[in-house]
Parts: C-alpha cells; structure tokens; sequence
C-alpha cells in the first residue's frame, strides 16, 4: 500500500462550519507532540545500533510521524488563524525533553522496548480511528483516517520485531505485562499535558494536573465502545495473549467502563455529586468487572501453554 503525502490531503475540501473549538484544541497538542517523533526515531537508532534493517524501519516511522504532526498543525492553522504552530513546538521543546541520548532502552532489554511501542501504537490508532468517526469536518476525517492506518501498519512494525527479538531476548509474560503497565501509566506523564499547554495556553503558567484533565475530558468523549475493545485486543497480542478469547472480551467491557468512569468524571462532576446511587453503581460495575478479569487471568496463567516462552510471543502474530 503506497504511502500518502502531506499533497494527498483534500484541502480545498476544507469546511469551517464542521469544525468543533474542542476538537480543534486536542489536534494542535496532538500535532505537537506527533512532530516530535523524529526525536524518537533517532532513540530507536541508538537503542538498535547493531541492528541496520530496524534502523532504516524506524527512521521511516520517524518520518512518517513527523508528516502527521505537519498535516495535524497545517488543519489546526485553518481551522484557527491565530495558531502559530512554529512558536507552540518551540515552547513545547523547551519545556518537555525526555533523554532522547540514551543508548539503552528504559524497558531493560530491546524485546521490552518493542512491547512498549506496541502500546504506543495501540493508543494512537483507537485515538485517530475514535477522532475520524467522531469528527464531521471532510479534511480533518481524511486526516485521521490516513494516519490511524499508518498507526495500525506501525504497530505491526514493532510487534514483528518484538517476535524476531524474542529468540536472543525472551522476555515472558509476566515482564511483558509489566513493561506494558509501566508504559500506560506514562500516559499520564508530562507530554501530552504539557503539549496541550503549549498549543493551547499562551498567558497561563503550566499547570500539570489542570492540562492534563482539560486534554483528557476532550479527548476521551471521542471513543465508543468498538475503539477500545479493540486496543484491548491489540494490548493483548502484543502480550502474547489470545486477542478473541474470554480473557479478552471482559478485558475489552472493563476497559470501556474504565474510560466511561473517566470521562465522567471529568464532563459530569457535578451530576454526580448529585448522585451518590449511580456513583455507587458505577464502582460496583467496575469493582464486578475487575474481579472477573482478575479470575480469568489466574486461570489462564495457569494453563501449560504459558510454560513455553515461544509459544506465547507467537501467538501474537496473527492477524491483526
């Protein structure tokens, strides 16, 4: 499939009367922080050092990232004049800049590292398949669209190279699980916050944890249940768990309340102050849920089939 270009994109197809304020403010911290991703190419280069065919892979996904933010930041400058993207990742650079030096992966082995980007990956295309189906303006659909599939083709570039890297550094289950954890829990770090600020807020000092709720109460009221059940399956074969089994379908309704639980709270905090009993049912369906996944869970680690560390990073190379 041939790679589309920043001249692909319908332009001229662009209708100011679709665009939606809120919308237009998590794609410009969206194009910030996807402009960016040359500085973790260069990352990967450092990491894989011995490896030339990754390296050539991932200074492509670099590019590719770096053609997202652009197109992301030039709908921004349509839909919002003002918008000065130049001055934005200017202050986004300077005000968040992880150690793009190291030459060792913060996942303890490189198996590690591509089980971390596969979560990446698994984030941003449910982001940008939820973005295009919630959007109506034709340009921005067109957009996301092309990106969530070049999110999709990008986690099948990492997770093929987790599986080669599999054989000289087996990781299991257990390890996998916990890079994975760790990884989701940096989703709530400093970059899109502090991208969300830089797009966005001009005047006001940086304030973490109001950037933060502001992104997430935006950008979590574009999913629907679909977009998440599907994460939860590419999260589980880059597991190396079964991405249609029991395990994950509850994982996959968990999930779901999670986020609903989430977006909630932040769009509808004062209804539910008003109303302690669906607060409580809430807890209650999610507590229920928890406990479901939990016991699933123990029973699959049990089977044998979990003995062999071979079998279990390929059953996550099936079809997507």
């Amino acid at each position: 499939m041939a790679r589309w270009t920043f001249d692909d994109i319908p332009w001229n197809r662009f209708d100011r009367s679709k665009v939606d304020v809120e919308i237009v403010r998590i794609v410009k911290a969206a194009a910030l922080v996807e402009f960016n991703g040359d500085a973790y190419a260069r990352h990967l280069c450092l990491v894989f050092h011995d490896d030339p065919v990754f390296q050539s892979s991932a200074k492509r996904w670099g590019e590719d990232e770096v053609q997202h933010g652009r197109t992301l930041a030039h709908w921004a400058s349509l839909a919002d004049p003002d918008f000065d993207f130049a001055a934005a990742f200017a202050r986004f650079q300077a005000g968040f800049h992880p150690d793009f030096d190291r030459d060792s992966s913060r996942r303890g082995s490189r198996a590690g590292e591509m089980v971390a980007r596969c979560i990446v990956e698994t984030g941003t295309s449910c982001y940008y398949f939820a973005l295009h189906d919630a959007v109506e303006e034709p340009v921005l659909k067109e957009i996301c669209r092309n990106i969530a599939a070049d999110e999709v083709r990008h986690y099948k570039l990492f997770h093929q190279t987790l599986i080669r890297y599999l054989g000289a550094e087996p990781i299991g289950f257990l390890r996998r699980l916990g890079v994975a954890l760790g990884r989701l829990a940096e989703s709530q770090d400093d970059e899109l916050a502090y991208a969300y600020h830089a797009a966005n807020e001009t005047v006001l000092p940086y304030d973490r944890r109001r950037c933060a709720r502001a992104y997430a109460r935006r950008a979590f009221a574009v999913y629907r249940k679909p977009h998440v059940v599907r994460g939860v399956k590419m999260l589980f074969r880059a597991l190396g768990l079964a991405a249609n089994s029991r395990l994950a379908r509850a994982a996959g309704h968990l999930a779901w309340a999670v986020l609903r639980h989430c977006a909630g709270r932040g769009t509808h905090a004062a209804a539910c102050r008003h109303s302690p009993r669906k607060a409580r049912a809430r807890f209650q369906l999610l507590t229920n849920l928890a406990a479901c996944l939990c016991r699933l869970l123990a029973h699959r680690l049990q089977q044998p089939r979990f003995g062999s560390r071979r079998a279990v990073g390929v059953a996550g190379t099936k079809r997507l």
